[in-house]
């Protein structure tokens, strides 16, 4: 969405009953041995800091040596290649989110991508196995799309706070509240919420899924920032949300992207629609993250600040040499819970398999679907 002048807002469902119960997954959640872990890698993979084997796959190294140092890049070389051999072994594919690390987004995933493009990247790979380099919500939609494939994660603990925000008992508040309105629910969220909820959609579908409903009233949840940011762009329809929030974008502020115009004059700020309204006022573009990196590829601004997760621009710094992206950024502490360390565990040992209710995952799967196909009906 390009910048606008007005801030239009939809109706708040903020009712104290919606308010977020802010699940802690940590607090659920096994706790890695991690020493244990790499005993057992050590005495199976050499996996040294090598040089040596860095220079022979300069071919990978050159899709981030702008952000990773070669000091670094013998460093991770090991774990990239016994993950890549390891792949073929168990037919297995790496799905790799854009907030990836470098090392993980070019060094090991198969396909890289946002969340509507890994949740449509899952009901079409071939392979057996399916290992989300994500967090936990975006596993339990590819074993929703694909239930006969086995799904590792390679860390439990990869939560997010949007999906800890909500439950289907919040679910069901809204429908009383709203009786008749269809629920659209980002994929942010657990495949119980997905089950409770009529359709799906992602930051690159939102205004387009909630434009497309019957409805005059739309409920959309959780995340109130992207809910009042689509309620600005789909005027003709009455949203109202849950007050749940990510912990990366609802950090920034307008002021401090003034404070950085002023200090940074000439520099293209571009913003996710989870940050706040203000700041995407602010912004000179706002966009999913495949809108942000097509706005980027396109624009090629001398400077770019994009208002998200660092790992964005560190994954489009190689691709565009032209660009120099520039900070601050702020960092999504469930996203680096998945290293190289883990994923080649979790590969090896074959742990963190994710699996999914039969009936919740039917129920889930019919709302993902309906954002797949009506995103295809129109062309997203």
């Amino acid at each position: 969405m390009e910048k606008s002048s007005t801030s239009s807002g939809g109706q708040s469902g903020s009712n104290p009953i919606f308010k977020p119960p802010y699940i802690h997954q940590a607090e659920i959640s096994p706790v890695f041995d991690l020493p244990a872990q790499r005993a057992y890698l050590s005495d199976k993979y050499d996996l040294a800091p090598s040089p040596e084997l860095a220079a022979s796959m300069d071919d990978i190294y050159q899709r981030m040596a702008r952000v990773v140092s070669p000091v670094d890049w013998a460093i991770y070389a090991p774990y990239v290649k016994a993950i890549n051999d390891l792949k073929a072994e168990r037919n297995a594919v790496i799905l790799g989110h854009n907030y990836m690390t470098p090392e993980i987004f070019h060094g090991i995933s198969d396909f890289g991508g946002d969340s509507l493009q890994l949740a449509i990247k899952a009901t079409e790979v071939k392979e057996d196995v399916i290992v989300q380099c994500g967090v936990h919500f975006m596993a339990e939609t590819s074993k929703i799309l694909s239930p006969n494939k086995t799904v590792l994660i390679p860390d439990m603990e990869a939560g997010c706070s949007l999906a800890e925000s909500i439950t289907a008992e919040g679910i069901a508040e809204m429908r009383k509240q709203y009786p008749g309105a269809p629920v659209v629910t980002y994929v942010n969220t657990t495949a119980e919420v997905k089950a409770a909820s009529d359709i799906c959609c992602t930051s690159s579908n939102a205004a387009q899924i909630v434009a497309a409903q019957d409805s005059h009233t739309v409920i959309m949840t959780p995340d109130q920032y992207l809910a009042q940011n689509v309620a600005r762009d789909v005027p003709q329809k009455n949203v109202v949300w849950w007050e749940g929030s990510c912990i990366v974008h609802e950090q920034y502020s307008a002021s401090d992207l003034r404070d950085f115009r002023e200090w940074n004059p000439g520099t293209r700020l571009i913003a996710h629609p989870e940050c706040p309204p203000d700041v995407v006022a602010e912004a000179d573009f706002s966009g999913s993250t495949s809108g942000i990196i097509k706005y980027v590829t396109d624009e090629k601004p001398e400077k770019a600040l994009l208002i998200t997760e660092c790992s964005m621009a560190s994954n489009i710094a190689d691709e565009l040499p032209e660009v120099d992206f520039v900070g601050p950024c702020n960092m999504c502490p469930y996203m680096k819970k998945i290293t190289l360390e883990k994923v080649l565990y979790s590969l090896d040992t074959m742990t963190g398999q994710v699996e999914v209710d039969a009936d919740v995952a039917e129920k889930a799967r019919l709302s993902v679907q309906r954002m797949i196909d009506l995103s295809r009906q129109l062309g997203l």
